[in-house]
Parts: structure tokens; sequence; C-alpha cells
């Protein structure tokens, strides 16, 4: 027998419907926070790519200012052999720092919003699947246990079975005189009871 994922009870497959739809939706909200704060801390980048920039002009400057002075007679091409090193070690340092800074604050990124998805989806899939899992279970047991609820024998049974164990406030929902109901014969109210309970319709039931 393939397994009932929803209730065939009308009220309970409804509520059953909205909570997985919901349970969706909050993943997809997730997944729209998530990426939000993935391009909002990753938008900080613009500020080392400043500092590159920064950097880079700073490196360009002392090597243009080094083949200017490098045809100079003489000292020009250890003068340009000293502005070059103090242009690498100057503006080269700083865009070397702005590029290990944008590959710091990518990752961040990448990390800050993954637990912004994962962390709350998690906690939820956690909490609620093993909910889901039981209730599947439950529906498939009921259609196993309750089959065939027209024999009479059985709906007695199963009559008896529903006013001995379930809620009172469930079973006036059927029936105003559940236990009378019983003593009477009269099975129909306390079987509707036990079948709704159960997530069931009893045109949801198979042959025995």
């Amino acid at each position: 027998m393939s397994l009932s994922w929803y209730p065939s009870e009308p009220r309970q497959r409804r509520s059953t419907m909205v909570r997985d739809v919901l349970v969706v939706l909050a993943l997809f909200v997730l997944a729209w926070l998530a990426r939000g704060v993935y391009r909002l801390v990753d938008n900080l980048s613009v500020v080392t790519d400043a500092v590159n920039s920064a950097g880079s002009s700073v490196q360009d400057g002392f090597r243009a200012t080094a083949d200017a002075l490098s045809a100079a007679p003489v000292l020009g091409d250890d003068i340009a052999a000293v502005l070059e090193s103090a242009g690498s070690a100057s503006g080269g340092n700083v865009v070397e720092l702005a590029l290990t800074g944008d590959t710091a604050i990518h990752r961040l990124a990448l990390l800050l919003g993954s637990l912004t998805f994962l962390v709350p989806a998690l906690t939820m899939l956690v909490l609620y699947i093993p909910v889901r899992v039981a209730q599947v279970r439950r529906l498939d047991a009921s259609r196993l246990a309750f089959c065939d609820e027209y024999d009479p024998e059985r709906r007695r049974l199963l009559a008896t079975r529903a006013a001995m164990s379930l809620p009172t406030d469930h079973l006036v929902k059927f029936s105003r005189d559940p236990i009378g109901d019983l003593m009477r014969g009269e099975h129909d109210a306390l079987v509707a009871a036990l079948l709704s309970d159960a997530g069931l319709s009893p045109t949801a039931l198979p042959a025995a």
C-alpha cells in the first residue's frame, strides 16, 4: 500500500497542506534574506577596491617617475631602480593588502549568508520533518487498522474504541451522547469520530 502523505479528512488535509506550504515559503524567505546578507557584506569590497586603486596609483606614479629619470646620465638607472623599489614597497604592499582584504570579505559574505539560511532552516526542518513523518506513518497505520469499517462487528469494536479512548470534546462534535450511542448500537457517529481523529474519511479506506 502506498503511503498517505496527507489526511483524507478535509479539515486536517487543509491544515496539513497549509503548514507544508508555510514551511516551503519560510525556506524561500530565508534564502532571500541570506542572499541579502551576502550581497550587503560582499559590497564592503568597494573599500578594498578603493585601496587597491590608491595603491596602484602610487605604484604607477613611482614607475612613471623612474622611467623619466632612467634617461638621466650617470645615476639615472640607479635612481630609477630606487624609485621602482620604493613603489613596490609602498603601493605594491597596499595593493597586496587590498587583494587579501577583498578575499577575506568575499569569504565572510559567503559564511554569513550561509549561516543566515542554514541555521534557521535546519532548525525548522529538524523540528517539522519528524512531525510530518510521524503523521504519515500514523495515517498509513490507521488505513490498515481501520480497513473494511463497514463490517458490523468491526464497526462495533471501532465504536467502542472511539467511546473509550477519544477526548470528550472531540466526540461531542459527532454525537451528543457518545456512550448512549454505544449502548444503543448506534455506531455511525462514533466510527466517524474515530476516523476523523485519525485523519481519515470513510471513503478513503481500502477494502479488507
